[in-house]
């Protein structure tokens, strides 16, 4: 078996993302055959090499698992939350599956999990463009200037949001297509242009469709539908409206 990068072998078992396993690296919690190792760009042999992290053994994993959850509202998108009802509840397999990005406990719809850290890195870093396309809902009729500043991007959270595509479907029900996801995006977009939401539902990240997944279900992804996650940003086709 070929060399390996130490933080993306703590990826693919599953075990963290690889934003986590850099941060376990650098804080001094992961050892190499009994040896602490803190460079990042430390290689391993995975047949070999011993890799404990906080002292408990990382083996690893050959079967990756691909899942699609339709989110029911009033579901926390976390591996654990006190007090809260959590996704993984939903989800009733023994192997260990973490999610990937964020939906918010109101909101419903798309959720992907996986063991996978190397794609979970993928789906959630912003610079490899995977799209997450909404359906919105909202109180009060929404104006065409609204929708177009909420395209063209607004300040936000000391920053500005990238440029979105946008589609009315009624009066008060939009079509929104992200490239980010900060937190509760949608919501803090809507209230700026003096309304507010009422319903958020996602139908889509990148090829992954919704489809319909009845609420509170789930189904492994396809084996083209993971092929295609796993192409080079630039070799995936843009989904238009």
């Amino acid at each position: 078996m070929p060399l390996m990068r130490l933080q993306k072998f703590l990826s693919s078992t599953g075990f963290c993302s690889r934003r986590k396993a850099e941060e376990y690296i650098k804080d001094g919690h992961v050892k190499v055959n009994g040896e602490v190792v803190s460079e990042l760009g430390t290689k391993i042999e995975p047949a070999i090499d011993l890799v404990e992290v906080n002292g408990k053994l990382v083996e690893a994993k050959h079967d990756l698992i691909y899942i699609a959850l339709n989110k029911p509202q009033g579901y926390v998108a976390s591996c654990s939350q006190k007090g809260d009802k959590i996704v993984l509840d939903l989800i009733n397999i023994q192997d260990r599956v973490y999610p990937i990005g964020r939906l918010d406990k109101d909101s419903t719809g798309l959720l992907i999990l996986t063991n996978d850290g190397e794609l979970h890195h993928r789906l959630s870093h912003p610079s490899f463009d995977h799209e997450k396309e909404y359906e919105v809902a909202v109180v009060k009729p929404i104006s065409d200037g609204a929708l177009r500043k909420m395209a063209k991007g607004m300040p936000m959270m000391g920053t500005k949001t990238r440029p979105a595509d946008v589609k009315r479907i009624s009066s008060c029900v939009f079509y929104i297509v992200l490239k980010e996801g900060k937190n509760k995006q949608i919501r803090r977009m809507v209230r700026k242009m003096g309304n507010n939401v009422v319903r958020l539902k996602r139908i889509r990240i990148s090829n992954i469709k919704l489809g319909n997944l009845s609420e509170g279900s789930w189904r492994y992804l396809t084996e083209k539908e993971k092929q295609e996650l796993k192409l080079p940003r630039f070799t995936v086709i843009r989904q238009q409206f």
